[in-house]
């Protein structure tokens, strides 16, 4: 059970950092997130 609840939380993640990362720099700004923010926010995201 261990094991598939990491494996959903790293692909969670991993969405999580490709949409943003698809998001263009105004469009964090509006977020209040830094390109440089995103793996923070998608560790959150996990959580």
């Amino acid at each position: 059970m261990n094991l598939a609840r990491s494996f959903n939380n790293w692909r969670k993640y991993r969405q999580t950092c490709s949409e943003l990362g698809r998001m263009s720099d105004r469009e964090l700004n509006d977020l209040g997130i830094g390109r440089s923010d995103i793996p923070y926010v998608a560790r959150q995201a996990v959580k």
